[in-house]
């Protein structure tokens, strides 16, 4: 599943594309992953001109002009495919970012007056794209549960620590990818926050303190902010808004690199199991 960079990245790109752009048809394979109403689709979406395209997590909500939105859900393999002037693709990099669309993946199109396309591809059928109120997309299970973003300028380092107070018990590593405690963290970015920071994943938090709390929150901050700026991980399934992958993973200090040596000390990074997860860690700057 794609992490808060990745997500970013797909937003970002789009927000260039179809903003302003109205939709004249739309098409479908199965209810599945677009389970929504033809009276809807009627009234909400056919017509309707693209005024934002926002992320809440790791979820993309494109708004309307219509005050509905199409609450977007890419999970394991799904893609977004703006074809147009120019194409432009994100998502799992297989062939159909590049084929003749539509194509046997192609779950939903959405066609624009202008001619242009956005095809919503998935290969596992498990992304959906849900048409819906915008006022009612707060009100979400996942919505209500999820945390706070990592990145916004008024999430302080204090509202950070706060966050997990609740975890006590737990390892940190847990803590971190925990949806309800903090937005959008998975595996890659949960490690090499933790190295940033000379936290071991295994620790539990109530044995973390407020100083190293605060070096976690910049850590974790900063790499995110390079992932974005990197178009996300090319170790991932995704690729950013141009069809390239993105280059994270060419910078990344601990993740994905098992028997090399830490960038800081030089010993051999270790890969481990933590929070059910494979885990990579310094055994000499993340003692346990």
């Amino acid at each position: 599943m794609p992490e808060l960079p990745e997500v970013e990245t797909v937003r970002r790109g789009l927000a260039t594309l179809i903003i302003g752009k109205t939709v004249t048809a739309e098409t479908h394979d199965t209810p599945k992953g677009f389970p929504n109403t033809i009276t809807d689709v009627t009234s909400f979406l056919l017509g309707a001109t693209i005024t934002d395209v926002r992320r809440r997590a790791k979820v993309l909500i494109i708004d309307l002009s219509t005050d509905y939105s199409l609450v977007i859900h890419l999970k394991m393999t799904g893609q977004l495919v703006f074809v147009g002037e120019t194409r432009f693709g994100a998502g799992h990099p297989n062939d159909s970012l590049v084929n003749l669309l539509p194509d046997s993946s192609t779950r939903v199109t959405l066609t624009f007056t202008d001619g242009t396309q956005l095809f919503f591809n998935d290969q596992r059928k498990f992304g959906w794209m849900k048409l819906m109120p915008t006022a009612e997309i707060e009100n979400l299970p996942f919505m209500q549960r999820v945390g706070p973003e990592p990145l916004e300028e008024t999430f302080t380092a204090e509202d950070f620590i706060v966050r997990f107070t609740r975890r006590a018990r737990s390892t940190i590593k847990a803590a971190l990818l925990d949806q309800s405690v903090v937005a959008g963290v998975g595996n890659i970015y949960a490690d090499e926050s933790l190295w940033g920071a000379k936290i071991h994943p295994s620790r539990r938090v109530a044995t973390i303190t407020d100083e190293e709390f605060t070096l976690l929150y910049q850590e974790l901050r900063e790499v995110m902010n390079l992932a974005i700026e990197k178009g996300g991980s090319s170790n991932s399934t995704y690729i950013n808004a141009e069809g390239k992958k993105g280059s994270y993973m060419d910078f990344a200090r601990v993740f994905r690199r098992e028997g090399l040596e830490c960038p800081r000390c030089g010993t051999v990074i270790e890969k481990s199991r933590v929070a059910g997860r494979g885990t990579h860690t310094c055994p000499v700057c993340q003692v346990l």
